[in-house]
């Protein structure tokens, strides 16, 4: 647990989505639950909360829904009664009939949309295609939210690999990253996904929740890492929360030490 007095529960929500909507919605209640339960002010769940199958398709673009569609409404609902902060991927209908925006909804205690984000980097890679279903966002500038004394920003799992989308994060003013992720498995692909959350969050000298799908599909291994790259909360392969007390003056005290985002010499901008 962290010393500072400005410190603040979070937890990352892992579990394997479904195509039962409903179904979705009462393993996000049941995990927030626990996850309040236990102190945490700030709940992350996985890429593609609403509504998953292994495959994109038909059946995706059907279930997308408006942002403050049924999905949102039930995200709302449980954050407030609970008094937390939920953030999960959702759906969301585009004016494309054919495609959707694979979005990040941001909800606070009060059932309110704080911030949303609309995936850019689209997982075109490790032989899948997002793109033949989904739409990618617009550059905009991010939006945040803030949760006690820090400032949150949100990306999605294949936008880890991209580091500059984590910088201008923090160029926004993020402290803590969130990041719903669907990271599939496959050779090398648990690496992968720790050597990079770990990177983002030590290069930038932030806190870094992600949130993965449950296997079979997932890998896994939802964790929080703190500003000098250390793992603080893991869940494994299973169905379960993770729980870590995060802090501005732990980041204070990290960036006096390693002061690296004083020293850039460059700027992202995009192409």
């Amino acid at each position: 647990m962290s010393t500072h007095d400005d410190s603040i529960a979070i937890a990352v929500a892992q579990f394997a989505p479904g195509d039962d909507k409903a179904g979705n919605l009462e393993a996000i209640r049941d995990l927030a639950t626990t996850a309040a339960s236990r102190g945490a002010s700030l709940v992350v769940f996985p890429e593609y909360s609403s509504f998953f199958t292994p495959e994109l398709g038909e059946a995706s673009v059907a279930a997308a829904e408006p942002l403050h569609g049924p999905f949102v409404a039930g995200l709302a609902a449980i954050a407030k009664i609970l008094g937390v902060h939920l953030v999960a991927g959702m759906l969301e209908t585009t004016d494309d009939p054919s495609r959707f925006s694979n979005t990040i909804v941001a909800v606070d205690q009060h059932g309110a949309v704080v911030a949303k984000y609309r995936k850019l980097h689209l997982y075109d890679a490790f032989g899948q295609k997002e793109s033949d279903w989904v739409l990618p966002g617009t550059i905009e500038q991010p939006e945040t939210f803030r949760l006690g004394e820090l400032t949150v920003g949100l990306q999605t799992c294949y936008d880890i690999r991209f580091p500059e989308m984590t910088r201008r994060l923090v160029d926004a003013g993020a402290d803590l990253v969130l990041l719903p992720s669907e990271w599939v498995r496959g050779p090398l692909k648990e690496h992968h996904w720790r050597t990079l959350v770990t990177a983002r969050a030590l290069e930038n000298t932030i806190y870094l929740a992600a949130a993965d799908q449950a296997p079979p599909i997932g890998a896994g291994n939802s964790m929080i890492v703190d500003p000098m790259g250390i793992e603080i909360a893991t869940v494994g392969e299973g169905t379960d929360v993770a729980i870590a007390w995060v802090s501005a003056g732990r980041i204070a005290a990290v960036r006096t030490q390693n002061p690296a985002l004083q020293h850039r010499r460059f700027r992202v901008a995009p192409v």
